[in-house]
């Protein structure tokens, strides 16, 4: 199978994106494990439109049809722990992915993507990090709160997949000093990270799909 290396710098892609890797890099994650991987869910109707979602937005039909992708792509790593975030979206991409494996996923609350409060169901096509939504969470409470969750999920047996969202990638991403390129931030691309010596990598595991289509939030 083609793996293809992203070394490209992430920042610049969203407003924002440099203070969040400054926030994170501030408190570095340091996973005992060697390698794991991550799957952004599939794409969902408001991906498409670009809009801010909830979390009990389902999957399209092109979202399903990217899960099942990621589940044959995934189909023959030695995944042996799934942990995914609750929301409805992660939730049913990784329940496609563990079929294979036949393995149940563990569903967390803390996985979830950024609460952006009164934004929801408004535009995200201009998205800014550094924004402070209404009744949403701040940056730092974001990127705290996927730490935490992220360190608890990567301690399960490896190795681990850890299925989420865009914004959950971009955290993890900088909490492991990695630059990534915006064409691993596409719906349901499966990703694996790995350590050398002290440096953590990321490649692709298939194909990159259109980074237009790859809207975060």
């Amino acid at each position: 199978m083609s793996r293809t290396p992203y070394v490209n710098n992430m920042a610049g892609q969203t407003r924002g994106v440099k203070e969040l890797v400054a926030l994170a890099g501030a408190h570095p994650l340091s996973p005992e494990c060697d390698h794991f991987y991550f799957l952004r869910h599939g794409q969902t109707p408001r991906n498409a439109l670009r809009i801010f979602q909830g979390y009990d937005e389902p999957l399209s039909e092109l979202g399903l049809e990217q899960a099942a992708l990621a589940a044959t792509v995934l189909a023959g790593e030695p995944i042996r722990t799934i942990v995914t975030s609750d929301a409805r979206r992660a939730f049913d991409t990784a329940h496609a992915v563990a079929a294979p494996h036949k393995l149940s996923p563990i569903a967390r609350e803390v996985l979830r993507e950024r609460n952006f409060g009164g934004l929801v169901g408004t535009s995200s096509a201009d998205l800014d990090w550094t924004c402070t939504p209404e009744g949403g969470e701040t940056l730092e409470t974001f990127i705290m709160r996927t730490r935490s969750a992220l360190d608890e999920a990567l301690a399960e047996p490896a190795p681990v997949l850890v299925v989420a969202h865009g914004g959950t990638l971009y955290v993890l991403a900088a909490l492991l000093g990695v630059p990534i390129d915006i064409g691993v931030l596409d719906n349901a691309q499966p990703l694996r990270f790995w350590r050398q010596a002290p440096i953590w990598r990321v490649e692709a595991l298939q194909a990159a799909g259109d980074p237009a289509q790859a809207a975060i939030a």
